[in-house]
């Protein structure tokens, strides 16, 4: 029986990925409805330029795999059509099979073949290659994962971690111009994960493969993306660098999705909204029913009797951060605010709150 191989945590050196030649996957008004009438993707229309890392964002049941798999050739859409550099892989009269269009795919499960060894599932993507090149490219891959050494191992004798790098370097190692990978890192503890994303996306970065990541975490999808497509119900909502969503969601349910926030209700009057948190400006907006949405890091606590008056409610220590809730007259549910520095306040203190005017979103009643 074949001993344990020590765990490995460290990747190859950056730079040594193997770059290749980047396409442009477009979607045109792509829908997709399964038997039963049930609408997965609805209308959907995007590019994703070449070299560019894209996140697919939205929450479960939202359309983002679905859409992964029309790319894939694993599904076929409905309506639309799917060009790679202008050339039409997918539509009414053309379907390329999976093989043929140069587009490789990471599952979420990382699908490593449990009776192959760690080389044998690297070179499986490679039999378009002679043996020689073959064994030479999935090597590197290895190499570059910082796996050189795990060539002969068995899947399962490594960890979370480790086989998720071993499906990166099976997916690189054929120099794909389009990459999909599907919720990657949804399997790896927390601690781990933010370790392996940074990494993996140096990787991707080298290997200049226009890349498509689909996952149900924002903050994730901030930290890799050039641009974020976010989904809901089978629809594209928003789509734009990842501080565009974040600073101008189109919607409440979008400026949800990135941020848990404090909504206080308001009526808009001359494109300014009144709450019981005081006046703030809301340009373009008609008069009406309106809400404010004030993030938690916006809310800053200053001594009683400067400012909004307050109370402590209750105080959580998160480690890096606190959080604390504030009670304000007029307000039936407390101000939440993230401390940027360590202050020991105790439930009932009275004490002041500013709102920083960056920190604050206002959203007309029906654009909810």
């Amino acid at each position: 029986m074949a001993a344990e191989p020590a765990k490995s945590s460290r990747w190859g050196q950056r730079g040594t990925a193997g770059a290749t030649f980047a396409a442009r996957l477009a979607f045109e008004h792509v829908s997709h409805t399964y038997p039963g009438g049930v609408a997965a993707v609805r209308d959907v229309s995007l590019t994703v330029e070449p070299g560019e890392i894209l996140c697919l964002l939205g929450p479960s049941g939202c359309g983002k795999t679905t859409l992964l798999r029309i790319a894939a050739g694993i599904e076929r859409q409905s309506a639309g059509r799917l060009l790679v550099d202008e050339v039409e892989i997918a539509g009414p009269g053309v379907f390329r099979a999976p093989e043929q269009r140069g587009i490789g795919l990471m599952f979420q499960d990382y699908a490593l073949f449990p009776h192959m060894n760690v080389l044998a599932n690297v070179l499986y993507g490679l039999k378009s290659l002679a043996r020689g090149d073959a064994d030479i490219a999935a090597r590197r891959a290895l190499t570059r994962v910082g796996l050189a050494d795990y060539a002969l191992a068995w899947p399962h004798q490594l960890s979370g971690g480790e086989q998720q790098r071993v499906a990166l370097a099976r997916a690189i190692a054929p120099r794909p111009a389009v990459l999909l990978m599907d919720e990657p890192f949804s399997n790896l503890d927390r601690r781990m994960r933010d370790d392996v994303r940074d990494e993996t996306v140096a990787v991707l970065r080298e290997a200049r493969s226009t890349t498509i990541v689909v996952t149900h975490d924002p903050e994730e999808a901030m930290r890799m993306a050039d641009r974020i497509a976010l989904l809901r119900e089978g629809e594209l909502v928003q789509l734009g660098r990842p501080e565009e969503l974040y600073r101008r969601p189109v919607d409440l349910m979008t400026a949800r999705f990135f941020c848990e926030m404090t909504e206080v209700p308001g009526v808009i009057r001359a494109e300014r909204i009144e709450t019981p948190v005081g006046w703030f400006a809301a340009p373009g907006l008609p008069d009406g029913s309106a809400v404010l949405c004030v993030r938690p890091k916006g809310v800053r606590i200053k001594p009683a009797g400067h400012c909004l008056p307050g109370r402590v409610r209750r105080r959580l220590y998160l480690g890096e951060v606190d959080l604390v809730e504030i009670a304000v007259p007029g307000l039936d549910t407390p101000l939440k605010a993230r401390p940027r520095e360590h202050t020991a306040f105790k439930s009932g203190e009275e004490v002041g709150v500013e709102i920083d005017l960056t920190e604050v979103l206002v959203f007309a009643i029906g654009a909810a």
